[in-house]
């Protein structure tokens, strides 16, 4: 990050403009009601990452009728989370929920911990996720800090078009300092400057006229200049790793029973890289190799 930093002023008036905003512009989410769950908002966390709202939700919705509390997904097999996973894509997330759930019934009387540090002894839970459920649930004062968030942070605060292509220290002291003291407005500027990313503050035409901090924008006020870093490709899917993965989850999530390696096989005729990825399924805990030849979701009902 390169640009100026934020004037001694900035962060009461970035609170005021972003807060203001959001109170109009807040999109009606089933997990940002009042009567959302923490459970709910724990789901909705880990589905959210990397992964668009309008694919999210019919997934979240269907899991929270099926699911609405850790213990009901603990008590299922891991293949079923794997399978009602759908194509949300990333799918060690569903194995991640379900290893969550079970530690949440298992150690914390099926609720789900209400603290940050508690948060991050969970398998699976990373800090975000840690943040993000402790502030959006339970009110803790945390840094939340996703892609949306330091893309903001960037353009406004430093006038960079881009946020550096890991997530470093400075970024994160830096967030930190512009989150307000009082609990219950820093878990309404952490879900509010989140929202502005993703609707306005957006990666590839962000709508700068209908940005409420505009006149305050570091990036807008030097002109925009164009990101220094290297180039920023966007994620390729046709003929990769990625797609030939989730080909092979599909055929299986698809299977009531287990699936011989011939229907697997089926898939593609290029067979190293068909191969190396029910390798890498398997080796990932999201494929279970059987006898005869046989292959299943981890954990699933049915037997070769």
């Amino acid at each position: 990050m390169t640009g100026p930093a934020v004037g001694a002023a900035a962060p009461e008036r970035l609170h005021e403009r972003v807060l203001e905003w959001y109170s109009g512009a807040q999109r009606d989410l089933p997990w940002r009601r009042s009567d959302a769950t923490a459970w709910g908002i724990f789901v909705s966390e880990v589905m959210l990452q990397q992964t668009p709202v309008a694919r999210v939700l019919p997934v979240w919705l269907q899991w929270m009728q099926r699911w609405p509390e850790p213990a009901d997904l603990a008590a299922e097999a891991p293949g079923e989370a794997v399978r009602a996973w759908g194509r949300l894509g990333y799918p060690r997330r569903a194995l991640r929920l379900h290893s969550a759930a079970v530690a949440m019934t298992e150690r914390h009387g099926g609720k789900v911990p209400m603290s940050e540090a508690e948060l991050s002894t969970l398998p699976g839970v990373g800090a975000y996720t840690a943040a993000a459920v402790a502030t959006f649930a339970f009110g803790e004062r945390t840094v939340v800090v996703d892609t949306n968030v330091r893309r903001v942070i960037a353009r406004v605060v430093t006038g960079d078009q881009h946020a550096a292509a890991t997530p470093t220290r400075a970024e994160h002291t830096l967030a930190a300092s512009l989150v307000p003291q009082e609990p219950e407005v820093a878990r309404a500027w952490s879900v509010a400057v989140m929202e502005l990313g993703a609707l306005v503050c957006t990666a590839r035409a962000p709508r700068c006229g209908e940005c409420p901090v505009l006149d305050l924008c570091q990036w807008q006020l030097a002109g925009r200049p164009a990101h220094e870093g290297p180039p920023r490709r966007g994620q390729a899917w046709a003929g990769t790793d990625r797609q030939m993965r989730g080909a092979l989850l599909r055929r299986l999530r698809e299977s009531p029973g287990p699936v011989p390696r011939a229907e697997l096989e089926a898939v593609s005729t290029n067979i190293i890289q068909r191969e190396r990825c029910l390798d890498s399924l398997v080796a990932d805990g999201l494929v279970e190799p059987l006898a005869h030849g046989f292959f299943r979701l981890p954990g699933s009902r049915g037997t070769s």
